[in-house]
């Protein structure tokens, strides 16, 4: 499969992947781009494709129409086949656990692809589309962004990940006040709160922005980037002297000169360095 204008076909996205980029847009527009069943599924079969198979070495997601995505699409919950809501209470709730975990697990794809996530956002930014941004690396806005835990105002907990991974990269109390009211809020309340790295003036120029930056982080060593992605999640999660000791075990392992002469040979010469990929994800098990 070549990389640079490689196209998928999926129902709930247009994919192309150009200069080790993986470009990724919801493009269901008539619909407000709602996570509907397909949605679910094809997002984790998608990220994990590009990451296990080496495509690209940074993943920008970006939409279509209106609104980034409205959120949750009520058909995933109105199917009695993937949903009962009747029978044994036990059963019943056994079984929607496994479903929430199935969503949780469709979205932590972001967060667990070596590579990094950016997302770019316009229009609404709704209930479950929120918990997905959370899950990515970095989110970048255009001025006419809003956000909300709508959950709430549902009548229900946000379930996905906005109360897991929002609190991380945020104050506690400012996501109390979102998730106990459900207001919006706008681009600029989320760059101020350090939800989005910057706010673009429009969706082209917020394209255009975030394809910028991924630029950069792709001229970079991918095994360096890689290894940065890795210590961060980590050090999010565990204390600073276990993430030390992480880090002195990770370098011991994983750190090697020859990216780094590639990088100090090409300033010299004032040229671009060409690094190679990280290598695709093996099966334990070949057919």
């Amino acid at each position: 499969m070549s990389v640079d204008g490689s196209q998928f076909e999926y129902s709930c996205f247009n994919v192309s992947i150009t200069d080790h980029i993986a470009h990724i847009q919801l493009s269901r527009p008539d619909q407000m781009n709602t996570m509907n069943k397909a949605f679910w599924n094809e997002l984790p079969s998608l990220v994990e494709q590009i990451d296990r198979e080496s495509l690209a070495r940074v993943i920008v997601i970006s939409s279509t129409g209106k609104h980034f995505s409205a959120g949750m699409d009520l058909s995933v919950f109105s199917d009695p086949k993937a949903v009962p809501m009747g029978g044994d209470p036990g059963r019943m709730g056994e079984n929607l656990r496994r479903v929430v975990l199935q969503l949780q697990d469709s979205l932590s794809s972001l967060e667990k692809a070596r590579i990094p996530v950016l997302v770019a956002i316009h229009g609404g930014c709704i209930g479950g589309a929120l918990d997905m941004v959370c899950a990515a690396d970095c989110r970048y806005a255009s001025q006419d962004a809003f956000f909300t835990i709508k959950e709430t105002e549902l009548g229900m907990t946000a379930d996905v990940g906005t109360l897991q991974r929002f609190p991380k990269l945020v104050s506690q109390g400012m996501v109390r006040e979102l998730a106990y009211t459900g207001r919006k809020f706008r681009a600029s309340e989320a760059e101020a709160m350090g939800l989005v790295n910057k706010v673009f003036s429009d969706h082209e120029s917020l394209v255009a922005g975030v394809m910028d930056i991924a630029a950069q982080i792709a001229a970079n060593s991918p095994l360096a980037v890689v290894g940065c992605k890795e210590m961060l999640n980590y050090s999010r999660d565990h204390s600073v002297q276990d993430s030390l000791r992480y880090m002195a075990t990770w370098q011991s392992g994983m750190f090697r000169q020859d990216d780094m002469m590639k990088s100090f040979v090409a300033k010299s010469q004032k040229e671009q360095p060409t690094f190679d990929e990280v290598w695709p994800i093996s099966p334990l098990f070949e057919e």
